[in-house]
């Protein structure tokens, strides 16, 4: 039982930041399984994997609400990280654990790097600039902060071309690859190709994501659940906490600088990782 009510309150953070970021949150959740539950590396990434799809269920139905998503680009981006995600898992059966937690930690120092890099060049206020930006995406978006290309604009403007559809499944390949791997959502690699490669404006790259999320991760979880990884009952209890605390998270989207939570969170990230690679070799133990 006092595992259980931990697992659902280190949920409800899980959750928070899975639907203000638009991950699913392994990035935090393996680490915490194989480090504060004590699971096998493999045990780890298949029960971050189950917890991961209630989590962006929650915050992609609120994110759909809210009109913060681009839903045709995560379902394509989904159903291309579906076909792959089962071939991520099948190479973590087949991989030593120690390989599997330094991809992940890998995968995690990836983000954060990201997230600083991103947070360092945004406006140091949360409006942005009052441009408007009507043109879709491929026109000159990579010379505008985030803030600057409206939202409604570009869901009005966007059009999929052969180009932009190539790009999306060449997104969703990598990202549902990483997923059945290392027990990711793969929204830490989905969101920042999104801003680079489509012109996704961050506050609808978030809910974008965990709408292939929620896609992506089905034939994994399948999978894993098929080959017994899966811890149902810590699983479960994380989903608990996170499935309201996603929603909390899509809510606070439009609230909270980006700028600082980033530059918080990718500082979080950079320890988890650090912190992982040690528990590996032996230092921590």
């Amino acid at each position: 039982m006092e595992v259980f009510i931990i697992a659902a309150v280190v949920g409800v953070g899980v959750g928070i930041l899975s639907g203000l970021l638009g991950i699913g949150g392994g990035v935090i959740m393996v680490p915490l399984f194989r480090l504060g539950f004590g699971l096998e590396a493999i045990a780890a990434t298949a029960t971050s994997l189950f917890t991961i799809i209630p989590t962006s269920v929650s915050g992609m139905v609120k994110h759909a609400r809210n009109k913060t998503s681009v839903p045709k680009i995560g379902a394509v981006c989904g159903l291309f990280g579906a076909c792959l995600s089962p071939v991520g898992v099948w190479a973590a059966n087949i991989s030593p654990d120690w390989l599997i937690m330094a991809v992940a930690a890998v995968i995690i120092a990836y983000s954060a790097v990201t997230m600083l890099s991103k947070a360092i060049k945004s406006p140091k206020r949360a409006g942005g600039s009052k441009k408007g930006h009507a043109d879709g995406p491929g026109k000159n978006e990579e010379h505008l902060s985030t803030e600057e290309v409206p939202e409604r604009a570009f869901v009005a403007s966007f059009r999929f071309t052969p180009a932009l559809i190539a790009k999306t499944a060449a997104i969703g390949i990598f990202a549902g690859f990483m997923s059945g791997y290392v027990g990711v959502g793969g929204g830490f690699v989905m969101v920042p190709l999104f801003i680079s490669l489509l012109g996704v404006p961050m506050k609808l790259a978030s809910g974008t994501s965990l709408t292939a999320v929620c896609i992506l991760a089905v034939p994994g979880v399948i999978e894993q659940a098929l080959l017994g990884n899966v811890d149902f009952a810590i699983g479960i209890a994380m989903a608990v906490g996170s499935i309201p605390g996603a929603v909390v998270g899509a809510n606070l989207v439009k609230r909270i600088p980006e700028r600082t939570l980033r530059i918080f969170f990718a500082c979080f990230l950079a320890v988890v990782a650090v912190v992982l690679v040690l528990n590996e070799v032996g230092v921590l133990a």
